[in-house]
């Protein structure tokens, strides 16, 4: 009997598992709700709850207006909460938890976003809706506030959203806010914000070397609308703001009439020093070595390196060419051709913007002007007697100094070096010399009458071009130790002390002129 009943029920469990497994009948399962489905319901339920005060355990106190609430909730979707419940401050043990300076209906809309996870954000709720859940710790809805106030950036308002990132250190907004007033500095310069920051951050902007304007008058006008938005405070800040102002970059007759004739301007003794500077580079140009000098990097004027002539790779052929390079985009432009090409090592020099070219043969008296407006070369008065392998500069300042107010020439601290076939150029008061087939780059401060070795070159160089653009000093072509000319060329960064390889010159060229000029580029 056992037996028997022992095979049925062996039966019985073998017709169960045999009908388990048959194969129509295996994916037989039902699924009420997918996840997001199934959360949502829950949610939903859970926020009647919440507004029907059932099953609550903990009441919010904001501005006098109580928000019953439950702790898990709270605790899912803010870190401030889970930390205040689950761990041992009094407030997670209180069934009151009062939290000040924010507004109730703030709270209340963090609350529907905590309990159905939507939220409108827009301009009048984004501040303060930032401001709780960065409190809260709530980073999803922080993210979309940060993301929304990004797209609302405007000329008119980019400088306080920047204050208001920096009050909550959030760097990626006030980089965007920062590029963004730097980028449209002439609109924003127009609007109420402009007028109602503070010098020293206004000097911040006018010196950083991303400000976008067309041209310095721009700069200069923000300028005195600025001061003349609170002149009794602000006129004794008129000379820190004016130091930022590239004044030599204004053109001659605005700066006659809009600067020098301002009243604001004549009374202050401590911008004298300025103006003159200003008039000084309109009849000497170049001469006037200064950061204010130099172009912005995204204006319509920018500066740009002329070579002229020269040998070609094996010193025999004198090259007519003269080409212009533009550093910011790397390209070249072919100018109009030397005249009397078969002149070499002559003295190349600019004066006014225009390039200055004499002598090149022992014989040579010949001097010629290339006019950087009509791209032409112009014939003047000649030398009193024929020159080459020499030079000539509208710089003061060389290894022998020559006083021009006393007429006299001085003898000042021998050079490290004997070599010839040497260049050099002064940028911001020191001398560089490079050449002489040294692969050493030296520096002579005239203030301290000492000499330097400030970088190595790949290699050594004489005959080469030397100049000064963007605040770096260019060193292009020359000859190598084997006498071949070479049209490879570098950069020195006095700031940085480095040396960095460019784009090659258009041919190997050697004894030829190079200078750097100032040319309006077309947008």
């Amino acid at each position: 009997m056992r037996r028997m009943m022992k095979e049925e029920s062996s039966y019985r469990t073998s017709s169960l598992e045999n009908a388990t497994r048959d194969p129509s009948k295996e994916k037989l399962h039902m699924k009420l709700c997918s996840g997001s489905c199934h959360a949502e319901q829950i949610l939903q339920t859970l926020n009647s709850y919440r507004q029907s005060g059932i099953f609550t355990d903990v009441v919010l106190l904001i501005d006098g207006q109580e928000f019953p609430c439950h702790r898990a909730t709270l605790s899912a979707n803010s870190t401030y909460f889970r930390a205040m419940f689950g761990g041992n401050l009094k407030e997670g043990h209180q069934n009151i938890i009062n939290i000040q300076k924010i507004s109730a209906s703030t709270m209340s809309l963090l609350l529907d976003y905590m309990y159905g996870g939507n939220i409108v954000i827009q301009e009048d709720n984004v501040e303060g809706i930032l401001e709780l859940s960065d409190l809260l710790q709530i980073s999803k809805l922080r993210d979309a506030c940060i993301t929304f106030l990004e797209g609302q950036l405007h000329p008119c308002n980019c400088l306080g959203i920047m204050k208001f990132a920096d009050s909550f250190s959030i760097a990626s907004l006030t980089e965007k806010s920062k590029r963004f007033m730097l980028e449209c500095f002439v609109e924003v310069s127009c609007h109420e914000e402009f007028l109602e920051m503070g010098v020293k951050e206004l000097v911040e902007y006018l010196s950083d070397e991303q400000l976008v304007v067309p041209k310095e008058e721009v700069v200069f006008e923000a300028v005195m609308r600025w001061v003349r938005h609170d002149v009794p405070a602000r006129k004794g800040a008129l000379k820190d703001l004016l130091e930022h102002v590239r004044l030599p970059l204004l053109d001659p007759t605005y700066f006659l009439e809009k600067v020098e004739m301002d009243g604001l301007i004549q009374d202050s003794k401590e911008c004298i020093p300025l103006l003159h500077e200003a008039r000084k580079y309109y009849i000497l140009g170049n001469e006037v070595s200064s950061l204010r000098s130099r172009p912005r990097r995204f204006m319509e004027l920018a500066e740009v390196i002329i070579i002229i002539g020269g040998c070609d790779k094996k010193g025999l052929l004198k090259l007519p060419f003269t080409d212009l390079y533009h550093p910011k985009s790397r390209q070249w432009t072919a100018l109009s051709s030397v005249p009397g090409y078969t002149k070499s090592e002559f003295a190349a020099c600019t004066l006014k913007n225009d390039v200055y070219i004499s002598g090149g043969h022992i014989s040579s008296n010949d001097v010629w002007v290339l006019s950087s407006q009509l791209n032409v070369w112009i014939k003047v008065a000649c030398l009193q007697k024929g020159r080459w392998r020499h030079k000539m500069a509208t710089l003061q300042g060389k290894v022998q100094c020559y006083d021009p107010e006393e007429n006299k020439w001085t003898l000042l601290s021998p050079t490290p070096f004997y070599q010839r076939c040497i260049s050099a150029v002064c940028l911001d008061n020191i001398i560089y010399v490079v050449g002489g087939l040294l692969s050493k780059i030296f520096s002579y401060d005239p203030r301290e009458d000492s000499w330097q070795e400030v970088a190595t070159l790949p290699g050594p160089l004489e005959s080469c071009g030397l100049t000064v653009c963007g605040g770096k000093i260019y060193i292009l072509g020359g000859r190598d130790e084997n006498g071949e000319g070479t049209d490879k060329a570098f950069t020195f960064d006095p700031a940085t002390g480095s040396v960095e390889q460019q784009p090659p010159l258009q041919r190997c060229t050697s004894y030829h002129g190079c200078v750097t000029i100032l040319q309006r580029m077309n947008r």
